[in-house]
């Protein structure tokens, strides 16, 4: 059984994550602090666990499902899922080496990183709209 309580907890960790840490980030100094690389590297994980989480049990829910409604949405939702992945994976190894930021530029740093955060964003609202209550709908029918 899909657990929605724990993706909507995934999300508002996720949420929380990039709000705070945004607003540290903001501080030059703050970026090298011990405490926001925590947080940093927790977000990183978060979000990686959280879109595995939903193509192991979501994506496959619509795949297997006669509708073709249902499969075009699991599609859209891989091949969205892979495409923040590549982005999520070549921001990770611009900025980081050995569980540490590696900041060059401030400024492009944080351009980078306000991207990302809007990217994973716009991703959890249209899950919360469309993915979620796709996978109940079949689950209710089945």
């Amino acid at each position: 059984m899909i657990q929605f309580e724990e993706l909507h907890q995934q999300n508002h960790e996720i949420t929380e994550l990039s709000n705070v840490l945004t607003q540290l980030m903001c501080e030059r100094a703050l970026c090298d602090n011990p405490v926001t690389s925590e947080l940093f590297f927790r977000y990183v994980e978060s979000v990686k666990k959280h879109f595995d989480f939903e193509n192991k049990h979501l994506i496959t829910v619509l795949l297997q499902h006669h509708d073709k409604d249902a499969v075009n949405t699991a599609n859209d939702f891989l091949s969205g899922s892979a495409e923040i992945k590549r982005v999520f994976d070549k921001y990770v190894r611009k900025w980081c080496r050995n569980k540490k930021l590696r900041i060059g530029s401030h400024e492009q740093f944080m351009s980078d990183t306000e991207d990302m955060f809007r990217l994973v964003l716009e991703r959890i609202e249209m899950e919360t709209e469309r993915l979620y209550p796709m996978v109940r709908k079949i689950r209710e029918a089945a």
